[in-house]
């Protein structure tokens, strides 16, 4: 089964319309790939695998709920944003990037797929205005940098909100990283926790990548 027929069969859910949005975007990054370096070579022939459904764990592990103010923090390429954002479409997703390059491929392809709820921005995570419900990010920095970048832009008046706080993708041991933001940070063990992405999708690709998710 190919990388997009798995995740229809994985998202049984998706509408006609997303389900040509997520076709779209193997020939959207491939052609900007040509032109600029947004994701590994290596990795166009894999996009769908490494790349969206990556970042649908997302979607897996803490559902957005209409209305919902999302920020991806290093967006790159436009990952976990874009695929979160087709997924989401109810859900606001500002994704921020502080490479301009990066950020005029974001908005491209935003633009061909017609994903209103999307705003792509070239900036620093500190200096953006406003807060956000949910700060999502993959493979950008360690916990405890993330921390001190997002903290105070997060909205923390809605505590029962399941997705609230910072939600990284990470590979390998996490446990250290975990350790270290819960010694800085001086929060409660329960404040932070990990989850195997490989609990949904069981391939080898993601055997050791998880989700961790940090309520501050």
């Amino acid at each position: 089964m190919d990388g997009l027929k798995r995740i229809e069969a994985l998202f049984p859910e998706l509408t006609v319309r997303q389900r040509t949005q997520l076709e779209a975007l193997k020939p959207l990054y491939t052609d900007w790939n040509r032109r600029i370096n947004v994701i590994s070579r290596n990795d166009v022939e894999h996009l769908y695998l490494r790349h969206v459904l990556h970042s649908l764990a997302i979607a897996r592990y803490a559902p957005f709920a209409p209305g919902a103010a999302v920020l991806d923090l290093g967006t790159g390429g436009g990952f976990p944003g874009i695929p979160l954002a087709i997924r989401f479409p109810d859900a606001r997703f500002t994704l921020v990037d502080a490479r301009r390059k990066k950020i005029t491929v974001v908005q491209a392809i935003a633009d061909a797929l017609r994903l209103k709820n999307v705003t792509p921005i070239q900036a620093q995570a500190e200096t953006l205005p406003g807060r956000f419900d949910t700060v999502v990010c993959r493979a950008v920095a360690p916990l405890t940098t993330l921390a001190g970048w997002v903290r105070e832009i997060i909205n923390h008046d809605d505590p029962d909100n399941p997705a609230a706080g910072l939600i990284a993708l990470k590979g390998g041991a996490v446990a250290d990283e975990i350790s270290a933001l819960l010694m800085q940070r001086r929060l409660a063990h329960e404040a932070v926790d990990a989850t195997p992405v490989s609990r949904w999708f069981p391939d080898p690709f993601f055997a050791e990548k998880y989700i961790v998710h940090c309520r501050f």
